[in-house]
């Protein structure tokens, strides 16, 4: 069934729990992300980027997810992830999504709060969620300076106002992860004690972005079978944790899924040349992506709690 990220994050905040935002792009990432919580008994945010939108098409990504959301028997939101085009996110309110993400954390606050402020009104009038970012991704590293380090991370008392002022549903903070496979040069380091700061000033939901572990095993079968990934690190399973309990309720995921297809795939064709057929092939890869998948959900906590 379809829902919005309020109605599953707020779930999550009283649960203690986290969903996965697990972005996808065809039909066989949707049926692994999707098959993967029906499963587990767990809600799920399938979320969407523009540059998804641009190579599936947005009608053909929203009938995907939708027809396979309005199936399921757990709660679905479809989420445009990263919403920067205004007429992007009309064409998404316009085509089923039930979540829309505003980023302005490029901008300064004002412009930032203004512009989320506008897009919170067009949604709200029309039953959709919408989420919000405040400060800059980047991993902290040893070397930086300490104003280097604050200026990447959100401010818990800019965090308040700019909740008050947009009426946002749920907030993307910033405390050290990134985009990407190769999100630290060293060990990981996350801003634990801005994360707590924040969830004691601000009531809204709370997003971690760029969350991927870029799982060791999957990353081996990826390299086992020919991929050149070797400096790839992402955000311990163990930071994942100890974010949730100190307050973050949506996780997003996307790094993790796309090499688990690229293990998957390589896998099966390195092992069996003499497989031609596209549905074996990429069906290799969605497999591997469900597994993938149902790990994370046993890492959120959100394992029947649908």
């Amino acid at each position: 069934m379809l829902v919005s990220n309020k109605e599953i994050q707020t779930a999550a905040q009283k649960g203690k729990y986290a969903v996965g935002a697990f972005n996808t792009s065809n039909i066989e990432i949707t049926q692994a992300i999707i098959e993967a919580h029906e499963e587990m008994n767990a809600p799920v945010i399938v979320a969407t980027s523009t540059s998804a939108i641009k190579y599936c098409g947005i009608e053909v990504l929203s009938s995907v997810v939708r027809t396979m959301a309005e199936k399921a028997k757990i709660p679905v939101s479809l989420h445009l992830d990263h919403g920067t085009d205004y007429d992007l996110i009309v064409g998404c309110i316009r085509n089923g999504w039930t979540s829309i993400m505003i980023d302005g954390s490029h901008a300064p606050f004002e412009e930032n709060a203004a512009l989320t402020k506008e897009i919170v009104k067009i949604c709200h009038a029309v039953g959709i969620s919408v989420e919000a970012e405040l400060g800059r991704l980047g991993g902290i590293e040893d070397n930086i300076s300490v104003d280097e380090r604050d200026a990447r991370l959100t401010d818990p008392d800019e965090a308040v106002r700019f909740v008050e002022e947009t009426n946002c549903d749920t907030l993307a903070i910033a405390i050290g992860t990134s985009h990407g496979a190769y999100k630290f040069k060293g060990e990981a380091k996350l801003a634990f004690d801005r994360l707590e700061e924040i969830r004691n000033l601000v009531n809204v939901p709370l997003v971690l972005h760029g969350a991927s572990s870029v799982i060791p095993e999957v990353l081996a079968k990826a390299n086992k079978y020919g991929a050149n990934l070797g400096a790839a690190k992402g955000v311990p399973a163990e930071d994942i944790k100890k974010a949730i309990e100190l307050g973050i309720t949506k996780v997003n995921i996307d790094t993790d899924l796309r090499l688990a297809f690229t293990a998957g795939v390589r896998e099966i064709l390195t092992e069996k040349p003499e497989v031609f057929d596209p549905r074996k092939i990429i069906g290799a890869g969605r497999s591997y992506i469900k597994e993938i998948v149902k790990s994370k959900i046993e890492l959120l906590g959100s394992a029947n709690k649908a």
